[in-house]
């Protein structure tokens, strides 16, 4: 249903990059988590760090 051009991707990638969130706090609706968490790793951070 998401793909990386998707509005509601960039801003959740946005507001964890930012710190504004972290990735654990990304909604799990349809493949929204997946998506966001491809784009993180693609550019190097760890979503597996829940201080990040």
């Amino acid at each position: 249903m998401f793909n990386e051009n998707s509005v509601v991707v960039k801003v959740w990638f946005t507001a964890v990059l930012s710190g504004t969130y972290k990735y654990s706090q990304v909604p799990n609706l349809s493949n929204l988590r997946e998506v966001v968490g491809e784009k993180l790793t693609a550019i190097g951070y760890d979503i597996n760090n829940e201080n990040a």
